[in-house]
This record gives C-alpha cells, sequence and structure tokens, in this order.
C-alpha cells in the first residue's frame, strides 16, 4: 500500500499506512497560512479490500461544518468522479471505500487541473470571438490569462467574470469552462445577440498558484485574494493587482465573481447591497437577473445564503464589493456547494464538474435577460 499527493493540486501528509483498515491521514496547510481544508491524493491498495482512511486534523480544518453530511469524491481514471461512504465525526474525516482497481484518486471536489486550464486557455483562443491577453506572472511565475470575448466598443457593456479566488473551489472553473462552451458557439443565438452589445471579460483562474500546490483559499504567500481588492500589490497580490487594472482600462457594467461554499448545500447569489454607492436600480436588476435565473434552472434558490449586508456596511475588500463601489455597477459573488444541492440531490455524483458546468451555461441565460437593463 502507497499514498502519495505528489502531483498538480495534491495535498495530504501520511501519518500512518501499515494496514488498509487503519490509515492516518492529515491535510497539508496553505503555505503561510494556518487554512486548510483541500485534499487530494492517490492510494496504491489491494482490489476488494476495504480501505478505511481517517483525516485526523478534518475537525480543525477552515470550515468543520462543511464535513457534516459531505462525502468524498474518488476516481479510477481522473474524469469520472463519484461519491464515496464518508463520515465525520466531530474530530476526524473517516472515509471508507473497497477500490476495485489497484489505485485510485479521493479528493474534496472534482479537481480542475493546471493542464486542463492550459488547455482551456488556448481553446477559447481558437475562437475568431476570443484574445487572449496575458496580464501577467503570478508570484510562481505562473500566466494570468484573461479572455476578451466580443469585439470591444466603447458603446459596448463590459461584463467582466473572474473565478476560483480561492483555489480549492475548483467548482467554479468547471463553471466557467460551461459558460465559454456556450458564449463560443457560434451557433448558440444567445451567445451571439449577447456579444453583438456586450464584450465579456473572463478570468478562469484567479489563482493558479495556490491551484497547483493544492492550496484551500490562498495564494503563493498565503494571501487571501478576496481579501485584497481594496489595496492589491505586486509583493503579495499581483493577481488581483493585475485584473483590477485591466478593469480599470476597460471599465466594468456587471461583474460576477464564481465561488464555491464549504457548509452550504445550495446555490445561490451574494449580492453589493452594503456598498455606500448601492441603488434601487441595482438592486430592481440585480432581482430580475435572481427571478430569470429561478425559472431557468432547479439548481439555484433564494432561500438559503449569505446575511445580507447592511447598508454602508459591506467589506469593500472582498471582489464583489469592491467592484461594485468602483465602478458603481451591479455585482454578484455566485456561490455552489461541495457537497450536493439539497434541492436536488444526487446520492452517486452529488454537486458534480458537470452540473457546475450547466449552471456555468445557464447563468449565461439569466446575463442575456439583465443586459439590455445594465446601466447605459
Amino acid at each position: 500500500m502507497f499514498i502519495t499527493a505528489q502531483f498538480d493540486s495534491g495535498n495530504i501528509e501520511v501519518i500512518e499506512a501499515n494496514t488498509p483498515d487503519n490509515i492516518q491521514l492529515a491535510i497539508r496547510k496553505d503555505n503561510q497560512s494556518d487554512f486548510y481544508q483541500w485534499f487530494h491524493f492517490k492510494l496504491y491498495g489491494e482490489p476488494g479490500v476495504e480501505h478505511v482512511m481517517h483525516i485526523n486534523n478534518a475537525g480543525q480544518s477552515a470550515y468543520p461544518d462543511g464535513w457534516k453530511e459531505y462525502a468524498a469524491l474518488a476516481s479510477y481514471d481522473r474524469e469520472n468522479w463519484f461519491r464515496v461512504p464518508t463520515e465525520f465525526n466531530g474530530k476526524e474525516l473517516i472515509i471508507r471505500h473497497s477500490p476495485d482497481q489497484e489505485s485510485v484518486y479521493y479528493a474534496y471536489f472534482t479537481p480542475y487541473s493546471y493542464e486542463r486550464h492550459q488547455d482551456l486557455i488556448q481553446w477559447a483562443q481558437q475562437s475568431i470571438e476570443c484574445q487572449h491577453v496575458l496580464l501577467g506572472p503570478t508570484l510562481d511565475g505562473r500566466d494570468m490569462n484573461l479572455l476578451v470575448i466580443g469585439e470591444p466598443d466603447d458603446q459596448k457593456k463590459k461584463i467582466w467574470i473572474t473565478a476560483r479566488q480561492h483555489p480549492g473551489e475548483s467548482m467554479a472553473e468547471w463553471f466557467i469552462e460551461g459558460l465559454l462552451s456556450r458564449l463560443l458557439d457560434d451557433e448558440d443565438g444567445t451567445a451571439r445577440k449577447l456579444l453583438e452589445s456586450n464584450v465579456f471579460y473572463v478570468v478562469p483562474n484567479m489563482n493558479p498558484d495556490g491551484s497547483v500546490r493544492g492550496h484551500l483559499r490562498t495564494n503563493a504567500v498565503g494571501v487571501n485574494l478576496n481579501r485584497e481588492w481594496a489595496e492589491p500589490t505586486l509583493e503579495k497580490s499581483p493577481e488581483v493587482y493585475y485584473v483590477l487594472q485591466a478593469m480599470q482600462e476597460t471599465g466594468v457594467d456587471f461583474y460576477l465573481d464564481v465561488h464555491g461554499d464549504e457548509a452550504l448545500p445550495y446555490n445561490f447569489l451574494a449580492g453589493c447591497e452594503g456598498v455606500p454607492s448601492y441603488t434601487d436600480e441595482m438592486h430592481q436588476v440585480g432581482e430580475k437577473f435572481k427571478q430569470i435565473l429561478l425559472s431557468i434552472t432547479p439548481e439555484f434558490q433564494v432561500e438559503h445564503g449569505y446575511e445580507v449586508d447592511k447598508p454602508g456596511e459591506a467589506n469593500l475588500t472582498v471582489a464583489s464589493n469592491a467592484v461594485s463601489e468602483r465602478f458603481n455597477c451591479l455585482a454578484f459573488t455566485l456561490e455552489m456547494p461541495f457537497k450536493d444541492n439539497a434541492n436536488l440531490p444526487d446520492v452517486d455524483f452529488g454537486w458534480s464538474a458537470n452540473r457546475s458546468q450547466q449552471f456555468g451555461a445557464d447563468v449565461l441565460s439569466a446575463i442575456y435577460g439583465i443586459a439590455n437593463s445594465l446601466r447605459s
């Protein structure tokens, strides 16, 4: 028996692995940070034998409530991922699985590899509608990629979408893949109509360093990028610095920042109601956006989510609030679950990469529904 995490987005520490029925593990903290929750490792073991894996430090992780009613994911081919029996006793996360094959991967959520990210960027670049812009290097020297979709024009609305500021929230990039697949489909009427009067600026992965390192929430030097939007720096948060600089050059008429929530088993939106410049017009368009999404897909709901900020009390270091205030535009944080959509459960797969992709495609329809209502 052998366990390893020496690969892209791998994260686990082996404490003891002498017998299949008593494997002791721990999740490694993000570099220079106390955040941890993302795990991704490979087990070599005997097929047909139950392996019992104890993640000892789960109870002290960033979001221990995220383990309640959670089931880990497993895959033999790294393409098809399924849920396996998992329990949380308040201290340990215990995964039980009898592999059918000699080796199997386990992960907190379906990984979105850096290799796939690079493939996504190069695939999008093939479209006549898409321009690939290199914003600059990360602290580890990786590319910060921006996709500009549609012909830039001062008269067009500027719609910005960013994802995966928190690298462990891999469902966010699956969402982007689904959205881009539709937006770049020249036979999709909604996409074609949108691009007549709107330009999309899409950052599929805001945190490539953290993604490769196997981090949950931070970049290469332990910085939570979604608290850097007031004053980003090249020394600590170049990812945000470059994106905000590009936003200054283009302007922003609508902003969507895509995330995953560890604890809540729902898809939901968090708005910018607490920013000082929030208006009744923003509220009306935002409510229209939600109602359209409700009518499009049962995967979305509005009953469960974060507490709404009181007027003037928004945290302006958070992306959606900072961008809304700086550019006087409607902005949302979109959250998806790590567990399942409790309103539409799937025992075998839970919330999945495929469902995230479909949700991304569906959100494009909601954007279409409000595009003409955005400020002129």
